[in-house]
């Protein structure tokens, strides 16, 4: 799963500088957009993860951007839920559309056993701090943090 994550984020990198690049791309593989995110959960239960997703909602899709933020969103949640609280619950909520916000929240439980949220396990935050700089870059915003039983990533993006 990590390997497939670092595959994804290099793709993605990928995409950025073909952006600045004069004429077409080398890859025009499918990107990642809002219906992707249950393929991820389905991989994560497939690994073991307990996971709960609602949504994403029926009817027109968001813009690409906010569809491909809204999964990078759900990806990197559902990797540090796994890293810092392996086993523990986790929901993924997808709610909204295109006449009111997207709204993209991850929550998980602490792990089992553990008597508080597992905030202080190292990490070096570039995570979550490239998934805000990508919300804003989409139109939204991103606040992640623990919370009182566990730790929540919320996002909100115009869809």
């Amino acid at each position: 799963m990590i390997r497939e994550s670092a595959h994804l984020a290099l793709r993605d990198l990928r995409e950025v500088i073909g952006v600045l690049r004069t004429g077409p791309a080398e890859d025009e593989r499918p990107q990642p957009e809002l219906a992707d995110p249950a393929r991820l959960v389905a991989e994560a239960r497939a690994a073991g993860g307990r996971i709960e997703l609602t949504g994403p909602p029926d009817g027109p899709a968001p813009p690409p951007v906010v569809g491909r933020t809204a999964y990078r969103i759900v990806q990197e949640a559902l990797t540090n839920a796994r890293k810092h609280a392996p086993g523990a619950a986790v929901t993924v909520r997808v709610a909204g559309g295109p006449a009111d916000r997207l709204a993209v929240e991850v929550h998980n439980a602490p792990p089992p056993g553990a008597a508080v949220d597992s905030a202080g396990t190292e990490s070096n935050g570039q995570g979550l701090v490239g998934l805000a700089e990508r919300a804003r870059l989409a139109g939204g915003e991103l606040s992640a943090g623990p919370v009182q039983g566990g730790f929540r990533v919320r996002a909100l993006a115009r869809a």
